[in-house]
């Protein structure tokens, strides 16, 4: 192969996987943005919502572009929350402020001063932003530049992602004049400490949150600089599908990170991902011959403005391209194409579809595999009855669908059944190919059914033949009236077929006739399996088993022995209740590894053993902590018995 063509061949590859790996997988849908919604307006269903659980509300819902009901009532709400000496609650209450039409709320030369004085490298990176936030929320002046010095000098202390995140997000307060440059930078290093998930998605160990509001601050800061961020095309589309394959939120701040990364992704200088999908089943047919596709953004916002071409068609089944460079046509919200004007034949087909018309578009390049359907019919279907000897000749007969055969057809010894039709689109009258073409025989009186594929010859003529000689295995030799059925199916098709074709007569040699004709059914209950376990093996003569429990007993008769010659002391024995049913507890699991040996299996042995295991674990515990609680006094007792004869 020539190095030059050889080039072009990993180009295309190259270019053909990038294009695969910038289609989102995921994205909110109409539904999974009026659920979002939902989870936003649930704190304030609750009387004891706070300010912070506001702020994600209300802000959360201005990013969704939802208006709020009873601005006033929300406004009041923040005025009689808001505490005056806390750097928290003026920051939620301010940026809610904002959220709203007309609502100012009054602070005073203190509050002003106190939000000044926490812009220091004294305090943590979220005091800093917190301050910020709630200065640039009341419309209050500050030294950008300092602020920004602050911020940088507690940056380097606070290493981890969050303060990163939300040092971005105090930097897109600060005034454009202020060299943000060394904030700006803080977008790579997060970048590449995002994890990747099979090339698919994109997310920080923190979680969803976090990744969420890492994409909300680096847009807000980019568009505030006036640069691009940091991110890849592919990188993006990896975060939208980490971010947005969550539908459901465990927190309000959870779902404020969603809807705040969905308004950034939506809305932004820099990069707008594109969602292309079928308005409706991606299929077409001589009756609904419009493809409809829906191009919007990651919010289901659709994208007017944008121009949407085919790049080409090509049939999934022979690779050959029926139509490219077309452009859909815009009807209200949809993009629409006639497919069907160029004829094409029934089957599948992939569509590469472009979306253009503004710069920031990034996944504007997707593949899209179309049905198109059709409608089969059937023609020239002939029955045949054949001599095996050739003697005499073929009784045909014509059938038209969907009309039955008059009279019966015989098949047996002497002569074969058989079967042949031509299966055609309806529509462009081609001759058609579908994946399921059988033939069924269903037993009138046992219900026995006997399915055969038809097969096309070289000029696509289904032929099926049946001859009793060679088929006698599959009927069980039961002779008896058949009904023959056609079965026609395709994925493709509109009108799948079962069509009730004619009665045949089908006659086996009484010699290979079954002693009793069994049903063939499916859906009959099978033979009971009876399964013989392995007898088991013959028990040791009683002597034997005599001899070797007494050989096991006789340490416990020596035991008892050596206490009576030696003396036994159980002084330290106590007749408290938790000794007692320790010691009988104990018995017990000894007496039921005998009846486990005689009597029980291992399922109930354990059951028993789980009851008697637990009160004797529980009352030995607590016998030993008696003894325990005995054994330090009688220690304490005893130092002090010499403490006082050492005095």
């Amino acid at each position: 192969m020539p190095h030059g063509f050889l080039s072009l061949f990993i180009l295309a590859l190259i270019l053909i996987v990038s294009i695969q790996a910038l289609t989102p997988s995921h994205y909110l849908t109409k539904h999974d943005v009026q659920r979002l919604q939902t989870s936003l307006e649930d704190p304030f269903r609750s009387p004891s919502i706070n300010l912070e659980e506001s702020y994600y509300s209300i802000v959360g819902l201005n990013k969704l572009g939802v208006k709020i009901t009873d601005e006033q009532a929300v406004c009041d709400f923040l005025r009689s929350k808001v505490d005056p000496n806390s750097v928290d609650s003026l920051f939620y209450a301010a940026q809610t402020s904002q959220a709203l039409s007309g609502c100012e709320i009054a602070i005073s030369n203190e509050t002003r001063e106190l939000l000044l004085a926490t812009i220091s490298e004294d305090s943590s990176v979220t005091q800093i932003y917190h301050a910020v936030g709630a200065l640039s929320g009341f419309g209050l002046p500050l030294a950008s530049q300092e602020a920004l010095s602050a911020l940088t000098a507690r940056l380097s202390k606070e290493e981890n992602v969050l303060a990163t995140i939300q040092a971005l997000q105090t930097a897109s307060y600060l005034s454009q004049q202020a060299d943000l440059r060394g904030i700006v930078e803080e977008i790579e290093d997060l970048v590449a400490r995002l994890d990747d998930l099979g090339g698919v998605y994109l997310q920080f160990e923190e979680g969803l949150e976090t990744t969420a509001l890492f994409v909300a601050a680096t847009y807000r800061l980019s568009d505030h600089v006036g640069t691009e961020p940091a991110i890849k095309e592919d990188q993006v589309i990896q975060l939208v599908n980490a971010i947005f394959s969550k539908k459901n939120f465990e927190s309000p701040s959870e779902a404020f990170s969603v809807a705040c990364a969905a308004a950034a992704l939506s809305q932004n200088r820099y990069h707008l991902p594109v969602i292309v999908v079928p308005d409706g089943p991606a299929a077409v047919s001589h009756h609904q011959p419009i493809l409809r596709l829906q191009v919007t953004n990651i919010m289901s916002q659709p994208l007017t403005q944008a121009s949407v071409s085919l790049d080409h068609a090509k049939s999934a089944a022979t690779k050959a391209t029926v139509l490219h460079q077309t452009a859909f046509a815009l009807s209200r919200d949809v993009f629409e194409l006639d497919f069907m004007n160029v004829k094409p034949a029934s089957g599948y087909y992939d569509f590469a579809v472009s979306v253009d018309g503004d710069s920031r578009f990034i996944a504007n390049k997707v593949e899209l595999k179309v049905k198109v359907s059709t409608e089969v019919g059937i023609a020239n279907v002939d029955l045949f009855t054949v001599d095996k000897d050739q003697s005499i000749a073929p009784k045909t007969t014509r059938v038209t669908y969907p009309a039955k055969a008059k009279g019966s057809f015989t098949a047996d010894s002497h002569q074969n059944f058989a079967l042949s039709f031509q299966l055609v689109d309806v529509n462009t009258g081609a001759e058609l190919i579908p994946h399921q073409t059988f033939v069924r025989l269903h037993n009138q009186k046992t219900g026995q059914e006997v399915v055969f594929v038809a097969e096309p010859d070289s000029k696509n003529i289904y032929k099926f033949e049946l001859d009793t000689s060679e088929r006698k295995t599959e009927f069980d030799s039961a002779s008896g009236t058949y009904t023959l059925y056609l079965i026609i199916g395709d994925a493709t098709l509109e009108n799948p077929i079962l069509w009730n074709v004619a009665d045949v007569v089908i006659k086996f040699p009484e010699e290979d006739a079954p002693s009793a004709i069994q049903s063939k059914s499916l859906f009959v209950p099978k033979p009971e399996i009876q399964h013989l376990f392995r007898e088991p093996e013959k028990r040791p003569p009683t002597v034997v088993s005599n001899t070797f429990t007494a050989m096991i007993l006789s340490p416990l008769l020596l035991l008892f022995i050596l206490w009576i010659k030696i003396g036994a002391n159980i002084s330290n024995f106590s007749f408290a209740p938790s000794t007692l049913i320790f010691h009988l507890g104990h018995a017990a699991m000894l007496g039921l590894m005998y009846v486990y040996w005689t009597q029980l299996n291992m399922f109930q042995t354990l059951k028993y053993l789980a009851i008697l295991g637990s009160i004797t674990f529980l009352a030995g515990n607590r016998m030993l902590a008696h003894k325990a609680v005995k054994r330090i006094a009688a220690e304490q007792s005893s130092r002090l018995a010499k403490y006082r004869t050492l005095r």
